[in-house]
């Protein structure tokens, strides 16, 4: 069985975060707003996609420019 290191926030397990903060509130606002809300879910998991097949993720420039290191090296 995987577990993944807790002991620091590192770069990958940001993404993570954010990507199932983003995921959440979006079911969360499709369910009281709108169904249209259901987009962001969609850019989420385009998103994870597009960073597992070619390993580019805007989420983590932005997210290690602001002082986040990744950590596999």
């Amino acid at each position: 069985m995987y577990i993944a290191k807790t002991d620091s926030w590192y770069l990958e397990r940001v993404i993570w975060l954010v990507a199932g903060l983003f995921a959440s509130l979006s079911a969360l606002l499709t369910w009281l707003h709108s169904p249209y809300w259901l987009i962001l879910t969609a850019l989420v998991g385009i998103n994870l996609l597009i960073f597992a097949l070619t390993g580019f993720c805007l989420m983590a420039n932005i997210l290690h420019k602001l002082g986040f290191r990744s950590r596999i090296q």
